[in-house]
């Protein structure tokens, strides 16, 4: 660091002096700091590697935390989906670069001349970074596109913009659909060949082409250009990959199948692709999460050989989680949110008297989800009409996570006011929304957590069918097995909002017969499984809340931090001791 820096203010004002911008600033950050905390994007999404990330040493140790949702995010960062509204900005897009092309060649001619010289050159450059280990090993650009030098087709900054708006013309002819079209890579690649006569290499050049113009133009907004970097990124992605990925073209949205809204997605279907790099980049990667279960099917979906695999139990100082799983209601109808019975009367009501009961025991907090905003909608409503609801807010106030993210921000507010005040309150909430990931509802934000059915996603996405399909034939893994592998993963996340520490309890109520079978209970965590007992499979919601009662009354009992010594807590003669130094010289070895 420069001469009298010593901690991250101090560096702020170094910046400010210098008049940086804070991005310029996290990126001088980053080449200093022993420890770096940030998205998984900056590291998988190559669109974005490339610029924060390439300078990190070969020597770095990279841990995934929270990785159980790794491999999604791995194909997000893959994948390009493309609408007609992203095409009209790419067409503004290209226009302006055009317009910026002819005011140079007026004013500073020189430029272009020397962009077409280190051109025609090759990318040197990049393969001396790459070679003295300082380019970040990046899925879009593979080794063998580097050595090669850029097509003559679109060296010239005026036939580049040509060929970018002969390709954006194409994409739009591709959209005007009437039925779904399904087609591989190569597929798409011998129909643009057919009907505008594109190439194959100048696509693959097309992502590192639009950049280097942008660098020799000197354009400082390149979010201005976020329509044209995103066309040209699937026009290398599409050119260079044959395998992994599929073309589905859909004329309507599934939420609106009668207004035309045609959309383009490139989809990528297996995760390894984008994770590969980094596989081979960094000497030591880790991914762990509180939710990574069953561990074995990672390593398959995400093609690599672990070095070591360890699942690892929650040391506690007494039972302060109690997961219960309630498949029947006191009339002895069978719980369950699976289609055929979703829409029925007596599963309704017993799924509101589940609540209603719940809300007169536990105290503070009560988060609930559904396994999707159409069911919970659905249910609310008919809880409203059978007069459950008004019982309910008797007992506790009644918050609702929606799909706008304002509405939901305000009452996640208002629910931990209302918890801060005494009252308590409920959240209702979504699998796979913004209150299952990212919150922690501790201590009395959440006494109890309830799953309203199993979080299946919606399996009549195509690209889902897809994804689906390429997991069968390349890793051999069942359609269900990887399903339920998902749902399951999801419903530990939920219901691991109740536990967020060593001090802190909560109820994990499973509000659906199927979990108590053993495929199901066999993919949850450990740390959860271990406190299934046959008691605790299959109740009624009488048997439920008698349970519930006898738990809180054993968390309502003094508890002191003094107690978890030597249990919870390791005591000063325990991290001492001589067999506590060999676990951990142990542990650095295997390291």
């Amino acid at each position: 660091l420069p001469a009298g820096i010593y901690n991250l203010d101090d560096l702020k004002d170094f910046g400010r002096k210098k008049g940086w911008c804070p991005y310029y600033l996290a990126r001088y950050s980053i080449l200093h700091a022993n420890i770096v905390v940030y998205s998984y994007h900056y590291l998988l999404d190559p669109k974005i590697a490339d610029l924060v990330s390439k300078e990190l040493a070969k020597q770095s140790v990279v841990v995934f935390d929270e990785a159980h949702n790794i491999d999604n995010v791995c194909i997000d960062s893959m994948s390009v989906n493309i609408t007609r509204r992203t095409l009209d900005r790419c067409q503004g897009n290209v226009d302006m670069l055009q317009n910026t092309i002819h005011n140079i060649k007026e004013t500073d001619a020189a430029k272009l001349k020397e962009e077409y010289r280190r051109l025609v050159e090759g990318l040197k450059e990049a393969n001396v970074a790459r070679e003295t280990d300082v380019y970040l090993a990046n899925p879009v650009l593979p080794d063998e596109i580097l050595k090669e030098a850029i097509p003559g087709t679109i060296r010239t900054a005026e036939h580049f913009v040509g060929f970018l708006r002969r390709f954006m013309e194409y994409l739009k002819s591709r959209l005007r659909v009437q039925h779904v079209v399904q087609e591989s890579a190569p597929q798409f690649l011998k129909d643009i060949f057919d009907k505008v006569c594109i190439d194959r290499k100048p696509l693959r050049f097309c992502a590192e082409r639009l950049q280097s113009l942008l660098r020799t133009l000197e354009i400082t907004d390149i979010a201005d250009f976020s329509a044209v970097t995103l066309i040209s990124n699937f026009a290398t992605l599409v050119s260079t990959y044959s395998q992994g990925f599929t073309i589905i073209i859909e004329p309507f949205e599934d939420r609106t199948p009668t207004i035309a809204n045609p959309v383009l997605h490139f989809s990528c279907m297996d995760p390894s692709i984008a994770i590969k790099p980094v596989f081979q980049r960094f000497q030591s990667v880790i991914i762990t999460s509180g939710t990574l279960s069953p561990l074995d099917i990672y390593p398959r979906i995400l093609d690599f050989r672990p070095v070591t695999m360890a699942s690892f139990t929650m040391t506690l100082a007494r039972t302060c989680l109690c997961p219960l799983i309630v498949g029947r209601g006191n009339d002895q109808v069978a719980l369950s949110s699976k289609f055929e019975t979703r829409e029925d009367f007596a599963v309704i009501r017993n799924y509101g008297n589940l609540l209603l009961e719940m809300s007169a025991v536990v105290p503070d907090g009560i988060v609930a989800f559904f396994t999707s905003y159409v069911y919970m909608e659905n249910i609310v409503a008919s809880w409203y009409e059978q007069g459950i609801l008004e019982n309910i807010q008797k007992n506790k106030l009644i918050f609702i996570e929606t799909q706008d993210a304002a509405e939901t921000s305000m009452a996640l507010e208002k629910y931990q006011e209302a918890c801060e005040n005494g009252r308590g309150a409920i959240l209702l909430s979504v699998a796979r929304g913004k209150v299952s990931e990212g919150i922690d509802f501790v201590h009395h934000f959440g006494r109890a957590v309830i799953m309203f059915g199993v979080p299946y996603v919606y399996t009549q996405s195509r690209i889902l069918k897809a994804r689906l399909e390429y997991l069968r034939d390349q890793f051999q893994i069942r359609e269900n097995d990887f399903l339920t592998f998902d749902a399951m993963r999801h419903a530990a996340q939920c219901v691991g909002r109740a536990i967020r520490g060593k001090t802190d309890y909560g109820l994990m109520i499973f509000a659906d017969k199927r979990y108590a079978r053993a495929d199901k209970r066999g993919k949850l965590p450990r740390w959860i499984q271990e406190h299934i007992n046959d008691g605790s499979l299959n109740l009624t919601v009488d048997e439920t809340v008698q349970l519930s009662k006898h738990f809180l009354r054993q968390m309502a009992q003094p508890f002191r931090q003094e107690d978890q010594l030597g249990l919870s807590l390791l005591t000063l003669e325990q991290l001492q001791s001589e067999e506590m130094l060999k676990k951990i010289a142990q542990m650095a070895h295997q390291s």
